[in-house]
């Protein structure tokens, strides 16, 4: 696994993927790799122009490629259902569904149209509707994978049931943390219930290490902090991060390698999981709590009034 790359993923033709958050960074670099392997991507963002120029590049990189844009806004549980709905309406099934969308560190408190904290309501509540408004398509499937984007940063996340919207308490890194741990709690629960229930789904997750981003450009919460990041980040990056595609490969490796596991989760092997090839990643003990996975999910589902 150590020499894995984006020539090892398996013929992807015949298969529908669907990226959250494709319009650049991870999710570009992901929906051009399956595009490259012959899957059918639908590429799902927020901003139209984004999307126009994420299929021209990709076009032109990839002439023969199958595309298809749809507009999702994940902070609005209203367009998750009305795109899951267009997706069923278009589709007849997904194949692949990678939950990569997401926003970190924001430097005030912000809600989502729903009323949720931004970073909790984005990256992971509005994937959770996403994933149980898709489970008829994922289940229509013969082979349904389900990859969910985690981050190192879950190591330090905890579940605060008690302020989950950081109406209390809100620091960026505490509610990025906590959205990142959540979203590996959902993948290893979602298998979990699907083992359960007979959904026959292969629910994954994957970190990019540090990747560099326009996520991680655009994280740190104040211009004397960005000045600071930034010269740390002149120094280290060389030595210690990646380029968005290589922070990619964890994701294709766990949406398409006949050798991921079910609830396996992957980033780089590197040191400190920072940079690399894909393998097999630490799980912290808290994301391996049930019973808080188990809370975590009956409370998702009440405050998105979705159910799988």
């Amino acid at each position: 696994m150590s020499t894995w790359t984006t020539h090892d993923i398996p013929p992807q033709s015949g298969k529908i993927a669907l990226v959250t958050g494709a319009t650049g960074g991870l999710g570009y670099e992901t929906a051009l790799a399956l595009a490259d392997a012959g899957a059918d991507v639908i590429l799902a963002g927020r901003n139209q122009d984004k999307g126009r120029a994420a299929l021209q590049a990709i076009r032109t990189a990839i002439p023969s490629a199958r595309l298809h844009w749809q507009t999702l806004d994940l902070a609005s549980l209203a367009s998750v259902s009305d795109f899951s709905k267009r997706i069923a309406e278009k589709f007849p099934r997904v194949d692949t569904l990678v939950n990569n969308a997401g926003v970190m560190a924001l430097p005030k408190r912000k809600t989502t149209s729903d009323g949720f904290e931004m970073q909790f309501g984005t990256n992971y509540l509005g994937h959770f509707a996403l994933t149980a408004h898709l489970l008829p398509l994922l289940r229509a499937s013969d082979s349904a994978r389900v990859v969910s984007l985690a981050s190192l940063v879950h190591r330090q996340g905890r579940i605060d049931f008690g302020d989950l919207q950081g109406e209390r308490l809100y620091k960026p890194w505490k509610a990025y943390s906590q959205s990142k741990l959540a979203m590996l709690m959902f993948a290893l629960e979602l298998q979990r219930r699907s083992d359960a229930n007979g959904w026959e789904l292969k629910s994954t997750a994957a970190h990019p290490g540090w990747a560099r981003t326009e996520l991680m450009a655009n994280g740190p919460n104040s211009e004397a902090r960005r000045v600071v990041m930034n010269a740390l980040s002149a120094v280290f990056q060389p030595w210690l991060s990646q380029s968005a595609a290589a922070g990619a490969l964890p994701t294709l490796f766990a949406a398409s390698s006949l050798a991921a596991t079910n609830a396996g989760y992957y980033g780089p092997d590197g040191f400190n999981e920072l940079k690399g090839a894909p393998a097999p990643a630490k799980i912290s003990e808290r994301a391996s709590d049930t019973g808080v996975a188990k809370r975590l999910w009956e409370i998702s589902e009440q405050l998105t009034s979705t159910r799988f």
